[in-house]
Order: structure tokens, then sequence, then C-alpha cells
């Protein structure tokens, strides 16, 4: 089409039909050599791009400055940039592959607060050990070293996904994992128990100034299943109606973490909670998502309540470094071993866990426990020889 000349030196222009309205416009190109090659480039229109002849003219000495990519330089490029597999795609495509993985919360955080601001638009070739470094020395220093190893071990997940489905080259290094004194062993006297279930049991918080508020029933239901069972946070949210049974009294817990499905007794107190449960016909989790996630069709669990476990905790005057789930997973096992009338094995299966040794850390409260039932036999035969 024919070409109209500006005012400004190497600034055409054609008139079109005006894109979203009526009437003419018009659209801009300009001219240069360049390598003693004549080019000629599509710069904007003057509505949908508010173009003018004095832009174009800018335009045009950034060209042949080098100072500015052309139209179509900057479309390969951003088309390049999409097709990159950054740590932040594979994440996303991990989270694609593995929904029911979708739901974690923590993941999710870690990844948004530590993992993305600073790898996020990196493809995991370009890592280098200083950006790992960097991560866990931050995080150590202002998080606990649970908090830096669990995002390290989700950055370490991502890229050993990009390699394990040829995604794109991996780093030719491993990512190391700080070391973790993870033996941390919580209990609850019988006062601070007390008060909890009192809590629990009412389904309501009283405030010093008498107002009260409703607890969250999942919550609460969740906290009085981990108990009560000794169940971890997410084996209680993934359940589903048909992994209680509650005519024989068990549970089955689906994937948990030591690998191979397990069943483990069901306690009168929480057959109670299950019994409590109204079942909702559209879901077959005991813990329904209240709300479809993006991209989701198929009906799910709900991933977390951690701010209503933290208000339960304070309002029970429970430590503020006690950690609402695991920890009344720790009372459970803490309990049957300082009644002395359960053994280790026992409470190892309860708990599922996979080895014998993550259950030595209750071995004291069970040697205490027997320690004192001997006394008592020893107090008899003392008192009979006197």
């Amino acid at each position: 089409m024919k070409r109209f000349k500006t005012d400004y030196p190497g600034v055409v222009y054609r008139e079109v039909d005006r894109i979203g309205g009526k009437g003419k416009e018009r659209v801009y190109y300009i001219r240069f050599k360049k390598d003693n090659i004549l080019h000629e480039e599509k710069v904007g229109r003057s509505h949908a791009d508010n173009m003018t002849p004095a832009k174009a003219s800018r335009i045009r000495a950034d060209r042949i400055e080098g100072r500015r990519k052309s139209r179509k330089e900057l479309r390969e490029e951003q088309r390049a940039v999409k097709d990159r597999w950054t740590i932040k795609k594979i994440w996303e495509e991990y989270q694609e592959k593995h929904p029911t993985l979708k739901s974690s919360a923590q993941d999710e955080s870690r990844f948004k607060c530590y993992i993305d601001p600073h790898l996020g638009k990196k493809e995991p070739s370009e890592l280098v050990p200083l950006d790992v470094d960097r991560i866990r020395i931050k995080l150590v220093k202002t998080k606990s070293p649970a908090t830096a190893r669990n995002t390290l071990e989700l950055l370490r997940r991502i890229v050993n996904y990009a390699r394990k489905k040829q995604l794109c080259p991996v780093p030719g290094f491993k990512i190391e994992m700080p070391t973790v004194n993870n033996l941390k062993t919580e209990d609850l006297s019988r006062e601070q128990l007390d008060k909890l279930l009192k809590i629990l049991r009412a389904g309501i918080i009283t405030e010093r100034d008498g107002s009260q508020t409703l607890l969250d029933i999942d919550a609460r239901d969740a906290m009085l299943l981990a108990l009560s069972s000794g169940m971890r946070r997410g084996e209680i949210f993934k359940l589903q109606w048909d992994d209680v049974d509650l005519r024989r009294g068990f549970i089955t817990i689906r994937n948990p973490k030591g690998g191979t499905d397990q069943t483990i007794p069901m306690s009168d107190a929480a057959r109670q909670v299950f019994k409590n449960r109204s079942q909702d016909e559209k879901s077959p989790y005991v813990f329904p998502a209240k709300r479809k996630r993006k991209g989701e069709d198929e009906p799910t669990h709900r991933a977390d309540a951690s701010k209503q476990f933290r208000m339960i905790r304070d309002a029970a005057g429970l430590p503020k470094d006690f950690r609402p789930m695991h920890g009344l997973r720790h009372a459970f096992a803490s309990h049957l071993a300082s009644s002395g009338e359960v053994d280790l094995y026992t409470i190892q299966r309860l708990l599922t866990h996979k080895s014998p040794l993550t259950t030595q850390r209750y071995a004291h409260l069970r040697d205490e426990a027997l320690r004192k039932a001997s006394n008592i036999v020893g107090k008899l035969v003392q008192s009979k020889e006197g």
C-alpha cells in the first residue's frame, strides 16, 4: 500500500481502517539503512498505539544507534521466554501433574515467599551453588531450621522433577539439606490438656471481655482427631469416608509419610468425632474444601487451617512454640508411653513410623513409667520388712 511522507526524515505512514472504531487511522513506519541494507519497520498505529510522527522519529534514532530492538525481535524474545522451563514454570507443571499435592498450602507459601522472588525466573541450568547458599543462609538467620530445610527440599523436588521428565538441563551439583534437630517432643500437662479439651468440646472461645467466638468446625475436629488418633495433619485432611470403617472401628491411612497404606484402630473419641460430622454428598472427603480451586473440576479436601489452629492454641494458653497439630500427635504418643501400659512397638504401629528409631524419642517416658511401677512394688516389700 502507498506510503505517505511526514515532516520527519525516514518516517512514513499509510492509512487503514481503524481498529475498534469507525473511520481511518495511520500506521507509522520507519526507514533506515544499517550495514548498507535498507530496513522498513512498523512502529505503531495512531489510535491503537497512540503513535505520532515524533515518537516514530525517536524510535528510528534508537534503532539506528542500537539502543532499541525491533518489534519482531521483541516478539521473538517474548516467545523464547514463554518457552523457557524456568523454576516457576516447572513448579506450575509439577502442581498440574500432581493434583493431590496442589492443596499443600505450606509448599505454596514456601515457593511464593522464598523461592520465586530469587529463582523463579531462572532455568535450573542457570543455578549455581551460591544461589542455594543465599536462600539457606537467609532462612537460617530469619526462620527456623525446619523452614530452611523444607524450602530447599521443595527446590530440590522441583529440579528433580525437571530431570525425571527431561524438561530441560539441570544443575550438575547436589542441593545440600541443612541439618535439623527433628527430635523435639512436645507434650501437654494434665492442666493444659484439660483446658484445651474444654475449648474444643464447647466449640467456643470466650474472651476476657466476655465476647465469644465460634470455633471453625474443621479445625476443632482435626485437633480432636490428632489427639485421639495420633494421625498427621495431612493424613487427617486427606481422609475419605471410605477410609473410615465405623462398624469395625478402623481407619485406613492412604499414602502416609512411610509410603505404604496403613490401617490403625479407631479410638472411641475418634469414633465420636466422625459420628458428629455431617457428610457432604458432593465430596468423598471427611474434610472437603469449602470451594473449588482454580483449574480443578473434581472435589478435593481442605488444605489447612493454620490460622484457626493457632487461635485455639492461644485461647488454651499453650506455649507459642507449641505446634498445634504436630504437637497433639506428640501428646498422643507421650501419654501412651507415660502410661507404662503400651510398648514402643505398638506406639510405632499407631504412629505409622517406618523406623523404630523414630519412636525411640518416647522411650524415656515409658522407662520412667516402668520405674515408677517398679517402685510401687519396692515400697510394698519395704513395708513388709518393716
